[in-house]
């Protein structure tokens, strides 16, 4: 069982950045794929990033390439998501989440665990 507690949403002016943390409990993290999805109002989830085990590879949705950096500490059994340049269409809330399988998709039913979600709102 993994719990995922994500934090550092909130809300910043149209290009302003944001760093989201997310915490897992257990001792299997550094052997988990990790991602990061949003969900805006009224829209599906949708995928934004996604890092190995050893987060030497990442892939990124082409809506945040280039804006968005995601890294993970193993020590800390800690996935970031650094947002940058934010723009308005970026407003939703941010989930992160564990693919114990390492299947290592951008298919939100492909990940095994999530978080609660946190917040993030980009003012025009």
């Amino acid at each position: 069982q993994v719990q995922l507690v994500e934090s550092g949403g909130g809300l910043v002016q149209a290009g302003g950045s944001l760093r989201l943390s997310c915490i897992a409990s257990g001792r299997t993290f550094s052997s988990t794929v990790m991602g990061w999805f949003r969900q805006a109002p009224g829209k599906e989830r949708e995928f934004v990033a996604r890092i190995s085990r050893s987060g030497v590879n990442t892939y990124y949705a082409d809506s945040v390439k280039g804006r968005f950096t995601i890294s993970r500490d193993n020590a800390k059994n800690t996935v970031y998501l650094q947002m940058s340049s934010l723009k308005p269409e970026d407003t939703a809330v941010y989930f992160c989440a564990a693919d114990e399988a390492i299947r290592y998709t951008s298919r939100a039913g492909d990940y095994d665990y999530w978080g609660q979600g946190t917040q993030v709102t980009v003012s025009s």
